[in-house]
């Protein structure tokens, strides 16, 4: 019989526990990252800039985080969009907006990674992208030019901002990245995940929006699949716990 009790204290164990991700798996759906410049809880910023205005009712980042997010090399990391000659506007307004998204987002958390880097404790991994965003942000930047594949590292930063690696040579944009899939996936290390769903789909993230945000109800629908998949875990586990204690003490 002891071995008994402790096989049930075991699975008891395992039970509460996948019972208590599943219950906190409800904060994801308004959170911030831990990361270098963003708030710890999200809430209004009436003042956000520009760009970053449509997340002025429930944002993550500050009014000045706005601000510097459309410098061409600001505070935020030092960065240097004009790394390979002077981006072109076109192209340079996604990445304001990607920018904007990454720090202003309170809907992320479905895809909020742990990570062990000196300037963040948490990224995003595999964000499902709407396919308007991610082929319009390739369609405006096709005839710049870039000398990486992987913008999160690999760079020269002896001068404190980006500069091309040694071994590198600036190419054309469609050459570093063949199509908008490429780029979208392989630019900021898998933070992003190419899809074929369309703003309308409910299925997807959108980097740009108008009026309320809709990317709440998209972080739900993933939220509640996941949720799904531990409650079918739960059930599993509790009838094999059940059946496993028929056992033992019968």
């Amino acid at each position: 019989m002891p071995s008994c009790y402790r096989a049930m204290w075991v699975i008891l164990a395992l039970l509460l526990a996948i019972s208590s991700g599943v219950m906190s798996q409800q904060d994801k759906l308004n959170m911030c990252m831990s990361a270098t410049h963003h708030k710890e809880k999200p809430g209004p910023e009436g003042d956000l800039y520009y760009q970053c205005a449509p997340w002025r009712e429930n944002a993550c980042c500050t009014a000045n985080t706005s601000t510097a997010a459309h410098n061409d090399s600001s505070y935020l990391y030092n960065f240097n969009w004009n790394h390979c000659g002077v981006m072109s506007e076109k192209c340079k307004k996604h990445f304001i907006q990607d920018t904007c998204f990454y720090e202003c987002s309170p809907h992320l958390g479905p895809w909020v990674q742990k990570v062990d880097q000196s300037w963040r404790r948490e990224r995003i991994l595999d964000v499902p992208l709407c396919k308007e965003d991610c082929h319009t942000w390739f369609e405006d930047c096709k005839d710049d030019f870039t000398c990486k594949t992987d913008w999160h590292k690999g760079w020269d930063w002896t001068s404190g901002v980006n500069k091309c690696p040694a071994d590198s040579k600036c190419r054309k944009w469609t050459e570093v990245y063949p199509t908008a899939k490429s780029m979208c996936e392989q630019i900021w290390s898998k933070s992003y995940l190419y899809t074929t769903h369309s703003k309308t789909s409910g299925r997807c993230m959108q980097l740009w929006f108008t009026g309320e945000n809709p990317n709440k109800k998209v972080a739900e629908y993933y939220l509640n699949n996941a949720q799904q998949h531990q409650s079918f875990a739960l059930t599993t586990l509790l009838l094999m716990a059940c059946a496993f204690l028929s056992v033992m003490v019968y």
